[in-house]
């Protein structure tokens, strides 16, 4: 509803690219779509073809630049030769190539074909490729000769033979020698919004990953959101943008770099493994101005009190998303890095439901925010009934949501397993308050149950970590024989503090005192790292596996 949002707002959320409709804001849809169009190609025409579009600093920070014009033409041959290989409209072409100039070129390429860009990270093992490549049937391969290395045995065990394109040899499978080949008569594709247009295998941390499979409209679709979540800004010159995610994810791909070249702003790619000092002096040295980071890469960066007394940082925006944030990381982010920290909240499958943009309503620390324009979200019950605020229950969104994927690469259409009556499930638990704030309780499967009381981890999660002693903190059900189930914590200690009894029941009394009484965590253990998905989620169906096992013993 318009009145959900500030009405005098209504003017920059149409600049945004919503629309009226009735009482509500819409994300229009167009007929005909290609990303690489909406992103290089409009610009490498226009005013800003000689403007810098990709910065690219390698490991002994030499580096290499291109504007529009250059990745439009470089794209161009690569697409051409790619035709002339026998990529068709609709294949999937895998990238397994990790944050460099030739992925986004790749990636271009593919869409300039028709055919399918299917990412894939380099963290994958043996086993996530294999079963990425017999699924989709994929036939093309770009990587790199060191990281294809580890697994390259893994294709004589495919059905498939793989045309395998080495971005670091010169020879003709190489990719060098496939982007100095004329263009020809190659003309792009045109392509439909729905056409599909990019294959991610999910990180999930159970089961074979699913290829989601997503059309061209999808940039058009998150394009609005995302200038909410760099708070309306993305119109201002002189920007700057870099993530540490990895581009062969949602967040890296289509919340920063993608979006920056759809506004003609400079895209800084590094492949350095993230840590904490090397991303400030990045930062600082190429004078980053926006930025999407994951909350597990933001927790690490603060445990650095004060970056600006050693970094010159320009930091205007940060926006992060893929699980909860602490509210201590919100406060710490305004008041160290002197950036803004717009949190927001979807699924690989449907986005952008629920976030925060400070530009036209007020952040509320530990909040996921409110649920954006363009999109009905609200919270259900089992039955999917609406619920009042202040009841948990689960997040959905509706069926008719812009974003929704195309389906899984050999399940087109909805599944059923996401659809509730006319509404998207998400499986994770919320409440929402009284002035439309969503409040994040966990994934249904981690709400812990306990002697007839319903815990959600994820406050008890950030009421730690607002104690200086913990820097990261992760919150599971364990069995119990008397209470169903209790509640255990497990905590990484911020650098100078020790791990010991005293310091456990401190926390405890902390939790108790702050929240209630049958919230603390009734077992506290000290760890030194948490297992992580590939795009660094902390696993805590791995923890409550391990506690399950030692229960059962």
């Amino acid at each position: 509803m318009l009145d959900a949002i500030d009405k005098e707002s209504v003017p920059r959320l149409e600049r945004a690219g919503f629309r009226r409709a009735g009482t509500a804001m819409a994300i229009p849809l167009p007929t005909h779509s290609n990303i690489a169009e909406s992103t290089v190609g409009r610009h490498a025409r226009g005013r800003l073809a000689d403007r810098l579009a990709l910065l690219y600093e390698a490991p002994d920070r030499r580096t290499r630049n291109f504007t529009f014009r250059e990745l439009d033409e470089v794209s161009s041959r690569l697409a051409s030769a790619l035709a002339r290989r026998g990529v068709q409209r609709g294949q999937p072409v895998a990238i397994h190539t990790g944050q460099r100039p030739e992925t986004l070129i790749v990636h271009l390429a593919a869409y300039k074909t028709g055919a399918v860009a299917m990412t894939l990270s380099q963290l994958y093992g043996p086993d996530t490729l294999a079963h990425a490549f017999r699924d989709s049937g994929a036939r093309m391969l770009f990587t790199e000769r060191h990281a294809w290395a580890a697994v390259s045995h893994l294709l004589g065990s495919l059905a498939q033979s793989i045309d395998c394109i080495y971005l670091d040899d010169d020879g003709p499978d190489g990719y060098e020698r496939l982007v100095r080949e004329p263009v020809g008569e190659f003309q792009p594709e045109m392509t439909r919004g729905d056409d599909p247009a990019l294959l991610m295998y999910t990180s999930g941390s159970t089961g074979l990953p699913k290829g989601l499979l997503h059309g061209h409209r999808v940039l058009d679709a998150y394009m609005p959101t995302v200038r909410l979540f760099y708070n309306l800004e993305t119109e201002r010159e002189g920007l700057r943008f870099w993530t540490p995610a990895d581009w062969a994810w949602v967040g890296g791909l289509l919340d920063l770099v993608l979006p920056a070249l759809v506004e003609g702003h400079p895209v800084i790619a590094a492949p350095h493994r993230f840590e904490a000092e090397h991303s400030f002096d990045l930062m600082a040295r190429h004078e980053i101005t926006h930025s999407f980071m994951t909350p597990t890469a933001l927790k690490r960066l603060a445990e650095l009190a004060e970056p600006q007394s050693r970094w010159p940082l320009k930091l205007a925006t940060v926006c992060t998303g893929g699980e909860s944030l602490p509210s201590e990381v919100v406060r710490w982010c305004e008041r160290a890095m002197r950036a803004t920290c717009n949190e927001f909240y979807g699924l690989t499958e449907f986005n952008h439901l629920v976030g925060n943009c400070k530009a036209i309503y007020p952040i509320r620390p530990g909040s996921m925010g409110r649920a954006y324009p363009g999109h009905r979200t609200t919270i259900v019950d089992d039955a999917g009934r609406e619920l009042p605020p202040g009841e948990t229950g689960e997040i959905v969104a509706h069926v008719s949501d812009p974003t929704l994927f195309l389906g899984y690469w050999n399940e087109r259409g909805l599944p059923d397993r996401l659809r509730l009556g006319d509404w998207l499930r998400t499986s994770d638990l919320a409440y929402r308050d009284a002035d439309g704030y969503f409040w994040y309780q966990g994934r249904n499967d981690d709400l812990i149950k306990s002697a007839g009381y319903r815990i959600g981890p994820a406050e008890v999660e950030d009421c730690l970590v607002a104690h200086k002693a913990v820097a990261e903190a992760a919150v599971v059900g364990v069995p119990d024989r008397e209470r169903g189930a209790i509640v255990k914590a497990f905590i990484r200690l911020s650098p100078g503090y020790a791990a010991g009894d005293a310091l456990a029941r401190e926390l405890q009394e902390h939790v108790k005192s702050r929240l209630a009484a049958y919230k603390y965590p009734r077992q506290v253990e000290f760890v030194s790292e948490f297992p992580l998905t590939s795009s660094g989620k902390i696993r805590r169906g791995e923890l409550r596996r391990r506690e399950a096992e030692k229960a059962a013993t």
